[in-house]
């Protein structure tokens, strides 16, 4: 244009854009002008926007992925942590969650502040479950409630008492409790390791029941007895060794003050368990404010009968039809010995009962007096009392005594059914 002496034009020559720069030139009265063509003049631009463009595309995929990384560096106890609750969610139970090489940020502070909640819950839980039976603590971790509700079930039901407790409890005074405690913290074992439960414990008396929590390896009569014989290993293990104490302070100064030896008769704990079974109601009864669970039926109250007739009878451990019957169907380790035909205090029917013995400890002679125990007490159950005394004299079993001192006079009653009365609980 007129009156520019210099500047930039751009111009088109045979097809083909150009770029150029052009400055007049006042003594040639003319305009110089150097021209480039455009692709030409952009090709270095291109390049290095190019070179630019993939250098800034490396350092973002980079950036991304060391971002990605570190992202996943810094909450990868997240991922630990979700996964954990959901396992735990999964198979209902309350754990610890392993937060080892965690860094120290706010992650690791949230697993460690479950970990807290968590141990505090397991405690409580584990506190709540030594008040209740477990069938009802893992229902109601489950369930998240517990309701007033039961249903019939089918059961065994031992009960297990200690006996002369009254004479502990006014020798030993609140030592009693030291003692309860030395021998029940064996015999629960041994009922939960025999997957019973504790329905009770009333001082002296624990009820217990087997079949809430089913078993795959034996049924529940045959772990109830197991079980009770375990509770009798417990009670004799404690008269050993307080034996054995007596026997020390013997040998140290000669003798025990009579005091002292009230105090050693008063520690050999004797107990009797009885077993019976069949269906029942189990269930929680009470109130919303304060409920508790329980067993409620004629086997219970019969069970309660059958310990107290050991006393009478002389055995460690007496049994019903109902359990018989039922480890039999499973398995011969048991010898049933009949004892008796009895109609307890309160009922109107004679009821069979047996001493379960392990045929394992049975050698020859021990057989021979329990098939000698048996005759008499067919001809006992037939009113031929004379005939019978023949085969109790034969008979080296406290037991055997117990029929011997009832027929001493060889005279059965004329009204006599084979059922023998009992006056007393």
């Amino acid at each position: 244009e007129a009156g520019d002496e210099q500047g930039s034009i751009s111009f088109r020559l045979f097809d083909d854009e150009y770029f150029g720069a052009y400055k007049y030139m006042p003594s040639w009265d003319v305009y110089l002008l150097r021209g480039e063509e455009l692709n030409e003049f952009y090709s270095d631009s291109r390049r290095i926007f190019q070179q630019i463009s993939i250098l800034i595309f490396l350092v973002t995929i980079f950036c991304i992925l060391a971002g990605v990384w570190l992202i996943h560096r810094i909450l990868r106890f997240v991922g630990v942590i979700t996964r954990s609750i959901m396992e735990m969610q999964e198979e209902q139970r309350i754990d610890r969650i392993d937060m080892y090489k965690a860094p120290n940020d706010e992650v690791t502070f949230l697993g460690i502040a479950f970990n807290s909640l968590s141990s505090t819950i397991d405690n409580l839980l584990t506190i709540f479950k030594k008040f209740v039976a477990r069938d009802v603590a893992m229902k109601a971790y489950q369930e998240r409630e517990i309701r007033l509700e039961g249903g019939k079930k089918d059961l065994s039901i031992l009960f297990t008492d200690i006996r002369s407790f009254t004479y502990m409890t006014e020798t030993l005074g609140t030592d009693i409790i030291k003692l309860l405690n030395m021998h029940y913290d064996q015999a629960i074992h041994h009922i939960h390791e025999h997957n019973g439960d504790i329905g009770s414990i009333i001082g002296d008396a624990v009820l217990a029941v087997f079949g809430t929590i089913p078993s795959a390896d034996m049924n529940k009569s045959y772990l109830a007895i197991k079980a009770g014989y375990k509770i009798q290993e417990v009670a004799q293990h404690l008269r050993k060794e307080m034996h054995d104490r007596r026997e020390v302070i013997i040998r140290q100064r000669g003798a025990l003050s009579h005091f002292e030896e009230e105090v050693y008769r008063a520690v050999l704990m004797q107990v009797g368990i009885g077993i019976d079974g069949g269906v029942v109601f189990y269930g929680n009864i009470g109130s919303e404010e304060r409920m508790v669970n329980t067993v409620i039926g004629d086997n219970v109250n019969s069970a309660s009968r059958l310990e107290g007739l050991t006393k009478t009878y002389m055995v460690p451990i007496i049994v019903s039809e109902y359990i018989k019957n039922e480890v039999e169907s499973a398995t011969n380790e048991y010898e049933f010995l009949e004892i008796d035909q009895v109609q307890v205090k309160g009922k109107t029917q004679g009821k069979k009962i047996y001493w379960p013995i392990e045929r394992s400890l049975i050698d020859d002679a021990m057989w021979q007096e329990l098939e000698a125990f048996s005759s008499g007490l067919q001809l006992y159950y037939a009113g031929s009392w004379k005939e019978a005394q023949t085969y109790f004299s034969k008979v080296d079993f406290a037991l055997s005594q117990v029929f011997q001192d009832r027929i001493k006079n060889n005279v059965c009653p004329k009204d006599w059914n084979g059922i023998w009365t009992m006056e007393t609980k």
